[in-house]
């Protein structure tokens, strides 16, 4: 079992950047897929981006496809996910977790096991 503290959230103009990162405790990080989640408020938590254990294969909702890019360092037990050209409708609560591989499923909350406590990205218009 892994522990994920998320960081790097905060405030941002809107068309700006921001690298969240997600760190796990633990000598099995690398036995996971991890997926970076977020919710708005009102809203249900949704994948916005995916990585299989090795860092081979990710996976996008449409929302992130071309803006944001999800990587992982195992010898470091961090996952990162790049925003790049923010929107205000991308303000939300991000969350990190992990899941047992051998699933294609990436957007099925269920899966994960484990999560973070949260990083808040504000996007100001």
């Amino acid at each position: 079992q892994v522990q994920l503290v998320e960081s790097g959230g905060g405030l941002v103009q809107a068309g700006g950047s921001l690298p969240l990162s997600c760190a796990a405790s633990g000598r099995s990080f690398s036995r996971y897929d991890m997926g970076w989640f977020r919710q708005a408020p009102g809203k249900e938590r949704a994948l916005v981006a995916a990585i299989n254990w090795s860092g081979g294969s990710t996976y996008y909702a449409d929302s992130a496809k071309g803006r944001f890019t999800i990587s992982r360092d195992n010898a470091k037990n961090t996952v990162y996910l790049q925003m790049n050209n923010l929107k205000p409708e991308d303000t939300a609560v991000y969350y990190c977790a992990a899941r047992i591989p051998g699933y294609s499923d990436y957007e099925n909350l269920a899966r994960y096991t484990t999560w973070g406590q949260g990083t808040q990205v504000t996007v100001s218009s």
